[in-house]
């Protein structure tokens, strides 16, 4: 993944959070000055993974229409290719639907050529072709001299993006994916609650380097956290941004320091954990139960993961913290103790 760009209601506000909750650092921005009109975006950069965040300068346009419709949140996922033009052509021959034709962006910092094509809802997908040079889009975002934040790296890169799909829409997508973009499914999982339910698969590159998990919901007995998401976020749309950590320990102690909540983990859960897994690793089942962290192992190894409680209004987008000992799964053991615990925190939201 190039990077993810967020449409939000406020830029500098966005970048504030991530730099101060999440360890991320500002690298770049772009205005009307620097010949990005309506709009202000920054760059933000940690590890590998580079996080847009851009919001509009009035109350008309793209930006502003898609904040009216879905609150803040993920607009593109782009793709980094050696050939953007020739991606973009073999895409739309594949049946994508063009979204904006190649551009050539060059200046001192480089050469990049940007194209794009819609995905699923109003998400879209943009071909980078770097050239030589580290602009993110020479002559549009100017450098910015790196500021301490005062809170240390936490992640190393961007392990996926999931998506929340309207009903129905599940196995168009993984189609999509896979006939368009060439990925594979790789995994499934259903799941069913005593109230509810979702299907979920995930598609990924035959590299794994992009992956992302896809659900949608499964009919219950009353609404369950999906179709609560795909309320509030007006549609499909990226439920959650999972992000790689050395260290998880210390990544949610850090990220409990800069004010992040995360979600409980179900009662009973960390009973019988040394059973059910046959060791944890070298991490303490105690120091593991009072972070919230969840474990699972697959054929290669071991795989830990805690989830955010949303921090946005419409409480849609969360964030994930995974750390892989050579696991290659999703944690599927964890996916029903993730919808439990996703389906406690909103009827304890609907309650208040």
């Amino acid at each position: 993944m190039d990077h993810v760009e967020l449409y939000v209601g406020d830029a500098m506000l966005s970048a504030y959070f991530f730099c101060h909750a999440l360890g991320f650092r500002m690298v770049a921005q772009a205005a009307p000055e620097s010949g990005l009109e309506g709009r202000r975006s920054i760059v933000l950069k940690q590890g590998s993974s580079r996080v847009v965040v851009t919001s509009a300068l009035g109350s008309e346009g793209p930006v502003a229409e898609y904040v009216r419709v879905h609150g803040d949140g993920v607009k593109d996922v782009a793709f980094s290719t050696p050939d953007a033009a020739g991606a973009f052509r073999e895409a739309v021959r594949r049946g994508a639907k063009a979204v904006q034709e190649p551009v050539t962006y060059e200046g001192a910092g480089g050469r990049v050529v940007k194209a794009t094509i819609a995905g699923p809802g109003d998400l879209v997908h943009s071909f980078i072709q770097r050239d030589g040079g580290s602009g993110f889009l020479p002559d549009v975002y100017l450098p910015l001299e790196s500021v301490p934040t005062g809170t240390e790296e936490l992640f190393t890169a961007l392990d996926h993006v999931a998506l929340c799909l309207e009903r129905g829409t599940l196995l168009p997508s993984v189609a999509f994916y896979r006939d368009v973009l060439g990925f594979e499914q790789t995994h499934e999982e259903n799941v069913r609650t005593e109230y509810s339910g979702m299907n979920s698969r995930v598609v990924q590159t035959a590299g794994g380097r992009i992956c992302f998990p896809m659900q949608e919901p499964y009919t219950g007995t009353r609404r369950g956290q999906l179709e609560d998401f795909l309320a509030a976020h007006g549609g499909s749309g990226v439920q959650h941004l999972a992000f790689l950590a050395p260290d998880i320990v210390r990544s949610v102690d850090a990220l409990a320091r800069g004010g992040m909540k995360i979600l409980d983990a179900p009662p009973g859960y960390y009973e019988g954990l040394e059973t059910r897994l046959g060791d944890l690793a070298g991490f303490r089942r105690d120091a593991l139960q009072e972070r919230n962290i969840l474990m699972d192992r697959d054929a290669w190894g071991h795989l830990l993961q805690v989830f955010t409680r949303t921090q946005h209004a419409r409480r849609t987008l969360f964030f994930e913290v995974i750390q892989r000992q050579a696991a290659r799964g999703f944690g599927g053991a964890n996916i029903q103790a993730l919808y439990e615990a996703k389906e406690r925190e909103a009827l304890r939201t609907s309650a208040r």
